[in-house]
């Protein structure tokens, strides 16, 4: 009996595990359902000896068995089993099967074993060695597997495999279910795809859908790229899935992630949703959103709802927000961007604001649309449109296209203004260096005594002007041909000579720092529109 007793224990013991595992899984939305443990009421019937070849008793041995040889076979309910040999306590209802074991039940579920041991009261088969479990297209391999015909839930503790027409299963602990399909697996999980890996904690599988739910801490693997999740799901057979917790698709140098993500790995359509981001680690660019969504295939990006790009590549962080920004890719090297609607953009030598805006990392040229306007340290720019040339990890020169206004902040009330028809700053370092002015040229200048006093206004006309800035002051002033000026006095000064037409001071719009780029802020009445002027679509 020390055998009955050990395999009994075993099973009491591997029964509780099932029923805790099954009670403490979370929920989450699945295409079928999962595994449930119910308390099933045994009802007990008598094991019947149908054949054997002999039959013979050996008090020494066994007081309390039948022992049997050849052509056994026994039959309990719409179970039947076969071995070459066994022992068969009538009294206790139970039997011990050697050799050759088979286990049928109705005619699409079959065991087989080296070794059986099976208690009639209970209804549960301890089968070992060489165990193999078939059910249609479904087979259990394990060395050591108790089946519980109550529940119909077959598992194995010490390791199994579980292969159907698609998939290879293999754990450490596993649980197969003949009537619902159903498997779970734990500890050391590998799923084995014809077109993929998954490596998982804990598992759910339907061998009928051949859906895995991912319950723990996984990874997938594929010559296309890798998933991380630890909760969710994954369609085996159409390669579509359901990812949850801040899980990661991984395809080449690009990274997507999202609270949830719903990914097409045929089609490389990969959805996200909360706190989406999309990262290319060998260009350093970064789409972040709480929507957004990628193809591998196209390799077009988009993202919406506190949509931010970033550009990290050079040192100083670009950080740009917009209502609606586009990335797609030009070549392995370069990518270009497109945001629409309320852009705002922050770096340390550069902010900016505008309505639409486009960048292409290959030659780093940033377009700026529809009212731009754009600070360097005390000076602002705005115009029709602004084009904005990067020199490795700092600006080369600004170029303000039509309708151009420059203006330095001098102090309170007073402002060095620059207007035309064209306009280049030119930049050294983090900071406006020359500024070329073409076309119906006009400059308000204050000029400065030694002291810092301000000497009055000189107010220039011409075709073309060229300043030179040293430390954020007018060093040298060039005006030519024909130049018209004039010095008035700072106490002759009236109101309205202080500034140039349609001179604005959008401050109150600038970026102050990298999270300000998300605030709304709306252009005072007062300050008209610059120009308006549609997106242009450059493809």
């Amino acid at each position: 009996m020390r055998i009955v007793n050990k395999f009994f224990l075993t099973g009491l013991f591997c029964l509780l595990f099932v029923c805790v595992f099954a009670q403490t899984q979370d929920s989450i939305p699945l295409p079928g359902e999962t595994l449930t443990a119910d308390t099933i009421e045994v009802k007990t019937t008598k094991v019947f000896l149908e054949h054997a070849n002999t039959l013979s008793f050996d008090k020494e041995v066994k007081a309390d068995a039948q022992f049997l040889e050849g052509d056994v076979c026994f039959h309990h309910d719409s179970s039947y089993m076969y071995c070459d040999s066994a022992y068969f306590f009538e009294e206790s209802n139970s039997l011990e099967a050697f050799s050759n074991v088979r286990m049928e039940q109705g005619d699409t579920l079959f065991v087989y074993g080296n070794y059986l041991f099976y208690d009639g009261n209970s209804q549960i088969a301890y089968l070992r060695e060489n165990v193999r479990m078939e059910n249609g297209q479904v087979t259990l391999f394990t060395d050591s597997l108790n089946y519980e015909r109550i529940p119909d839930i077959g598992y194995y503790i010490e390791g199994g495999l579980i292969v159907d027409s698609l998939n290879q299963l293999s754990s450490f602990y596993g649980q197969y279910s003949p009537d619902t399909k159903l498997a779970v697996f734990n500890d050391s999980v590998r799923l084995e795809n014809p077109n993929f890996t998954l490596y998982s904690d804990t598992l759910h599988y339907d061998t009928e859908s051949k859906i895995a739910t991912i319950l723990g801490p996984s990874v997938i693997v594929s010559d296309s790229g890798t998933i991380h999740s630890s909760r969710g799901w994954y369609n085996t057979e159409t390669n579509t899935s359901l990812l949850l917790d801040r899980s990661e698709v991984l395809s080449g140098n690009r990274v997507l992630s999202g609270d949830s993500i719903v990914y097409d790995r045929n089609s490389g359509f990969g959805e996200a949703f909360g706190n989406m981001s999309l990262q290319d680690t060998a260009q350093k660019v970064m789409l972040q959103g709480q929507y957004g969504y990628y193809n591998e295939q196209t390799e077009y990006a988009f993202a919406t709802d506190s949509a931010c790009f970033l550009e990290y590549s050079k040192g100083d962080t670009l950080y740009l927000h917009a209502d609606t920004l586009e990335m797609t890719t030009l070549d392995s090297t370069a990518r270009e961007i497109k945001a629409f609607y309320g852009v705002r953009f922050y770096r340390t030598d550069m902010q900016g604001v505008c309505d639409s805006l486009q960048f292409n990392t290959r030659d780093s040229i940033l377009y700026m649309y529809d009212d731009p306007v754009l600070w360097n340290e005390q000076y602002q720019l705005y115009g029709d449109t602004i084009v904005i040339y990067m020199n490795d990890s700092t600006i080369d020169y600004a170029h303000v296209i039509q309708f151009a206004f420059a203006v330095q902040h001098v102090d309170s009330t007073y402002y060095n203004q620059l207007k035309g028809n064209d306009l280049k700053a030119y930049f050294e370092g983090q900071a406006i260096r020359q500024i070329d002015v073409e076309g119906n040229a006009e400059s308000i200048f204050y000029p400065l005594e030694n002291d810092g006093a301000k000497i009055g206004l000189n107010e220039t006309k011409s075709g073309f002007l060229t300043i030179w800035v040293k430390d954020n002051k007018l060093d040298k002033l060039k005006i030519w041909p024909t130049p018209q000026g004039s010095l008035t006095p700072i106490p002759d000064l009236k109101p309205e000579q202080k500034t140039l037409k349609d001179f604005y001071w959008f401050d109150y719009l600038r970026p102050k720092n990298k999270d300000d780029i998300y605030e709304v802020v709306k252009k005072k009445v007062e300050d008209a529109p610059v120009r308006s002027n549609k997106f242009r679509n450059e493809e």
